[in-house]
């Protein structure tokens, strides 16, 4: 994921969630605030208590291969993927899965995105 689409700085993410707005289902909660830029930023949280550094970080890689699959379908806003426990046991459809349901829930993901592809 390109620089440009991360939020990195302590200033932002305190910014989210100050300003933002939080929506959550049962493996991920979502802080975003509305922002009129050219694309979406995120930033990722994964808590210690999930597990070890390899596990950790492979779960923030399934997150930032959903997140960019999803990319064109996205709206432009400022946005914090909270992993909640249980995601460490998901694979990526599951993970995939979970993410699309909370990021409609925000309505950060465009409205009718895949419908026709739905199992």
């Amino acid at each position: 994921m390109k620089k440009s689409y991360r939020v990195k700085r302590e200033k932002d993410f305190q910014a989210i969630f100050d300003a933002g707005k939080s929506t959550a289902n049962r493996k991920f909660v979502i802080h975003f605030l509305e922002k009129d830029q050219a694309h979406f930023r995120v930033g990722i949280s994964v808590s210690k208590r999930l597990g070890n550094a390899v596990t950790r970080n492979a779960v923030k890689r399934k997150i930032r291969h959903v997140l960019m699959e999803f990319g064109e379908h996205l709206k432009s806003d400022d946005f914090v993927v909270i992993a909640r426990k249980g995601v460490e046991e998901l694979d990526y459809q599951q993970v995939r899965q979970n993410l699309k349901h909370v990021l409609k829930l925000a309505k950060l993901l465009e409205e009718g995105f895949e419908s026709e592809k739905e199992n």
